[in-house]
């Protein structure tokens, strides 16, 4: 199988990057959305993060990759107990795909042949404790992501059909890519999104060379290229785990809350999960950068990830959303 193209390699994007790399600080920031341009590298960053991530540990027989035994859901009937490592999940979540096939459903051929019922886990079960990626998410069928936002809100998906009750751990981040000219996303999903951000293709003779000459690299000499930036994906993931670890212990002053809120209002930002997902934003960026406390610097850098899909349109205002978000910054907090 190819390696996965070096997270560190990747030109350019640096907003991107940074959203990714935040939620693999914290898993709970509720993922990136991605929109822009096909071929900017949208896919390629979130196999290249989760192929940067260590592996996680998992009982070996348990289908929802449980960390211990004891977590490993009854209706699984474990056998092996072992403990072992395998890379971080990530799951393709394709469209047209159905209920049955993402939460998993009767195995019908065991059903048949052995007169079992069986159940058969689905594409929620394999993201748990990894990434479940969208591509085109905004074409999405809308049964579908019902389903995700009861699964995004709980951590647990439910089966209850055909005779069946299951109930399972399925806590993924989740990364969804799409291009806006081919449709809107349903506002209660793209509020499930923590992150948020838009990519262009390179606009400058030099990045879009640049592309062409890594690129050009990585399929010509594939393992070559990769003990090339072998290196900097260590250093990026030593970064990480170390972001981890600190993150308990980051310092947020009474001021940053008030920040927080005084920015959400200003920009009209609907309920308070804009505010708490832009401090726990912050935090991993204070974490990321070896600081003790949260500091203004963090809120206007990572504002823009956490609030611009956030915003209500505003039809006199011809300003895309993180050109608003900038505005608003200056204005809020100099």
């Amino acid at each position: 199988m190819t390696s996965p193209f070096p997270f560190s390699a990747i030109v350019g994007q640096q907003q991107m990057k940074r959203a990714m790399v935040l939620t693999a600080i914290d898993p709970g920031l509720g993922g990136v959305l991605v929109f822009g341009d096909r071929g900017t590298g949208k896919s390629t960053a979130v196999r290249a993060l989760a192929a940067l991530l260590p592996p996680i540990t998992v009982v070996a027989g348990c289908p929802v990759n449980s960390e211990t035994p004891e977590a490993c859901p009854e209706w699984a009937n474990v056998t092996d107990r072992a403990l072992i490592q395998r890379p971080t999940p990530v799951i393709d979540l394709p469209l047209g795909v159905t209920e049955d096939r993402v939460t998993g459903a009767l195995d019908i051929e065991r059903a048949l042949t052995r007169g079992e019922k069986s159940f058969e886990p689905g594409l929620l079960a394999r993201a748990n404790r990894g990434y479940l990626y969208i591509d085109e998410v905004n074409l999405l069928e809308d049964h579908i992501v019902d389903l995700l936002l009861d699964v995004a809100q709980s951590g647990i998906n439910t089966v209850e059909r055909e005779g069946l009750s299951i109930r399972h751990a399925a806590r993924f981040v989740l990364v969804g890519s799409g291009n806006p000219e081919e449709g809107e996303l349903r506002p209660q999903l793209l509020d499930r999104f923590g992150l948020s951000v838009e990519v262009r293709s390179p606009d400058t003779i030099e990045d879009r060379v640049e592309v062409i000459r890594r690129r050009d690299a990585y399929e010509r000499d594939t393992a070559a290229f990769m003990t090339k930036w072998q290196a900097e994906d260590a250093k990026l993931r030593g970064t990480i785990l170390a972001a981890r670890a600190a993150l308990p212990d980051i310092d947020t002053p009474d001021e940053i809350l008030h920040d927080c809120a005084r920015l959400s209002i200003a920009l009209g930002a609907d309920g308070l999960r804009g505010e708490l997902t832009l401090l726990r934003a912050a935090r991993a960026l204070a974490a990321e950068q070896g600081g003790k406390r949260i500091t203004r610097d963090h809120l206007r850098d990572v504002a823009p990830l956490a609030l611009s899909h956030r915003l209500r349109r505003d039809p006199l205002d011809e300003a895309g959303s993180f050109a608003r978000v900038a505005r608003v910054i200056a204005e809020t907090l100099p």
